[in-house]
């Protein structure tokens, strides 16, 4: 591990925090939001022009997708899903499905993890070769951020889902 540095392993457990304690903003992860949901939940929109469950996994791993490649300087590639950003989830919207997505976000996770893990401590407040105008450091954060905030719009629909329902 190249970010070995106190700060480097907080930057590393602000993605993931270690087992047996919630992120930094007392939640879970986007991982550990969608555990137990089903399909027919995660199709589910509380409104019109709202995002479902299901687009939030497929957003959520694509950027964790773009930031991976922006931190290892790898070449452009197409995400699994289309379209970039805000994939659709498939019109079929089964289990198969749904499990499928799931394992891509968390596929698309450890990947990060791995990318994340392996700049070098000194390169923090260095931005990556290409066209960002972000730090490693600050793309490692936001990510960070960007996790947390989506996986509370998914805490949030699935309440909203369990009173619907009652």
């Amino acid at each position: 591990m190249t970010l070995s540095s106190t700060i480097g392993r907080q930057l590393l457990e602000n993605i993931q925090p270690p087992a047996g304690r919630q992120g930094w903003h007392g939640g879970p992860t986007p991982l550990g939001s969608v555990r137990g949901v089903t399909a027919e939940e995660a199709l589910w929109k509380p409104g019109p022009r709202r995002h479902s469950i299901w687009e939030l996994v497929l957003h959520v791993a694509y950027w964790k997708y773009a930031v991976r490649r922006r931190l290892s300087g790898g070449k452009a590639g197409r995400f699994a899903r289309g379209p970039a950003n805000w994939p659709h989830e498939p019109e079929s919207g089964g289990e198969r499905e749904w499990v499928a997505d799931k394992a891509l976000l968390r596929e698309e996770h450890e990947r990060l993890l791995e990318a994340v893990a392996a700049v070098p401590a000194g390169r923090l407040g260095m931005r990556p070769a290409g066209a960002t105008k972000w730090t490693y450091g600050e793309l490692i954060l936001g990510i960070a951020q960007h996790d947390a905030y989506h996986a509370g719009q998914i805490q949030l629909m699935k309440r909203l889902w369990s009173e619907r329902r009652t």
